[in-house]
């Protein structure tokens, strides 16, 4: 199977493409701009460079993309700018990628690929703060930052190329992944920084009390349901959540990752202007449909995924 990964040597594509090529048979190509500011690093393709094919680019540029979607079997849309507060600082530059960017991927595979299956991360917080006890794909879209606007649009635009130009298409909303090759800034999302501070033994800090609930997914469950979804027929035009069953407080989440990492201590403070205005409060995610329609369900316990991820950013810190 020939394998486009586009946004390759991020967070969740560096993941995919370690699923990718666990299947032998697969060509894998894996596409990075390496922006510094999204935190794209070719050193997180370590351990399997010599089983893909790495090309540098941008889906911004249409003549690359053009080229790049012929003769996929599936193309995997991860290229994103995954930070909120840098996208309500920045809106301009956060269409640009997330949604310019995207209708130039649905553009290539309509004009060059439409056999193509055409697979798109898309994220939880579209839904804005929560209006019932459990959130599934039937709750109404209100979001609160611009990034979570744009991937909104970004799945809308899937929908239409779907409907109207046939193309096979799969929206997977995520919450809260984490792992190893996380940003370690707390403006690409809170888990993967409470990791780093609590990797380098330092303060991790919860606003408030921490109550708000959050649903969380080991990144591997998120690779694997993106590649499975590219080979079932009874996924393609539909848009899912994909999360964990698992719900946690902050305040309890950073304390897990202590008494994991054995590092670092849980401190709090007031919550920062900035912030209030984007905070989606608790939430409680449901993904009875995919399971229901699948029998997918997360491998990793959120124990189960931090063991892990120490193990491997233990491994990536004595290289």
């Amino acid at each position: 199977m020939n394998i486009l990964i586009l946004g390759g040597a991020g967070f969740l594509g560096c993941s995919l493409a370690r699923r990718c090529v666990r299947d032998s048979g697969n060509h894998v190509l894996v596409v990075d701009s390496l922006d510094k500011e999204i935190g794209s690093r070719k050193e997180d393709l370590m351990g399997i460079w010599p089983q893909i094919e790495f090309a540098h680019g941008d889906i911004r540029d249409v003549q690359l993309v053009r080229d790049l979607v012929r003769r996929q079997d599936v193309v995997f849309n991860c290229a994103t700018q995954t930070s909120h507060t840098r996208s309500m600082g920045e809106p301009t530059y956060d269409a640009e990628v997330n949604c310019l960017g995207n209708l130039n991927v649905l553009e290539a595979v309509r004009h060059e690929n439409p056999d193509a299956v055409v697979v798109y991360p898309s994220t939880s917080t579209v839904i804005g703060r929560a209006l019932k006890d459990t959130i599934d794909e039937s709750h109404l879209e209100r979001p609160l930052d611009i990034y979570s606007a744009h991937k909104l649009v970004a799945e809308k635009h899937f929908h239409i190329y779907n409907t109207s130009h046939n193309l096979k298409t799969v929206v997977l909303r995520f919450a809260n992944l984490y792992g190893p090759y996380g940003k370690p800034r707390p403006e690409f999302g809170f888990l993967n920084y409470f990791l780093h501070l609590a990797d380098t033994d330092q303060d991790i800090t919860v606003y408030g009390t921490g109550g708000q609930r959050r649903n969380l997914m080991y990144v591997e469950d998120a690779a694997d349901i993106m590649y499975a979804s590219a080979t079932d027929s009874r996924m393609y035009r539909g848009l899912f959540f994909a999360t964990h069953d698992e719900h946690y407080t902050v305040s309890e989440i950073a304390h897990e990752i202590v008494r994991v990492f054995q590092r670092g201590q849980v401190v709090s403070t007031q919550w920062p202007e900035d912030r209030i205005s984007i905070e989606i409060d608790s939430v409680t995610f449901s993904s009875a449909q995919l399971r229901g329609l699948t029998g997918w369900a997360p491998r990793f316990s959120f124990e189960a995924g931090l063991t892990k991820t120490k193990e491997i950013m233990l491994g990536v810190n004595q290289r």
